[in-house]
């Protein structure tokens, strides 16, 4: 990652429509593990989207590399267990920049900026997902962290100390 400048920044409500453009790509990337299909204008839409400019426990991140948008993060405290405080709903690296370490950076980053208890979800169908939290978590956790599994869903719950 060396000359790579990575910046993760809170999302203004002007960059609403950056981060619903991305959420089109993001959900594309997705649509082989989920159910579902583009609305009637050709988009995937996401309804909750308002509600991070809106609501106190949202949390909507542009990250930029070396200035130029690579991607995004919505953080909420809506978890699928009542052991959660705060989940990554949420997280979109472009192609273009996956496998540099930017998603380790930019998970790394979110993670640190809240001292809770974090849960974070993925589907048991994504593989490269959850290859890539298993990692991530393992590393940022120094392995201590706890796996719930669901017919659905593979769910990581972990504490972070700042």
């Amino acid at each position: 990652m060396i000359g790579i400048n990575i910046e993760i920044k809170p999302a203004s409500i002007e960059q609403k429509s950056v981060i619903a453009n991305l959420i089109e790509l993001y959900k594309h990337d997705l649509s082989e593990f989920e159910l579902t299909d583009l609305n009637e204008h050709g988009r995937y839409g996401y309804k909750y989207l308002d509600h991070y400019w809106v609501e106190k426990n949202r949390h909507p991140f542009i990250i930029c590399v070396d200035k130029k948008i690579a991607g995004f993060v919505l953080v909420n405290d809506i978890t699928l267990t009542e052991n959660g405080d705060l989940c990554i709903a949420e997280f979109f690296i472009m192609k273009k920049y996956r496998r540099k370490g930017i998603g380790k950076k930019v998970a790394f980053d979110i993670f640190s900026r809240f001292d809770l208890k974090w849960e974070l979800s993925v589907s048991q169908d994504n593989t490269s997902g959850k290859a890539f939290w298993k990692q991530i978590i393992k590393e940022y956790t120094n392995q201590d962290y706890e796996i719930i599994e669901n017919q659905n869903d593979l769910v990581y719950r972990f504490k972070v100390s700042v």
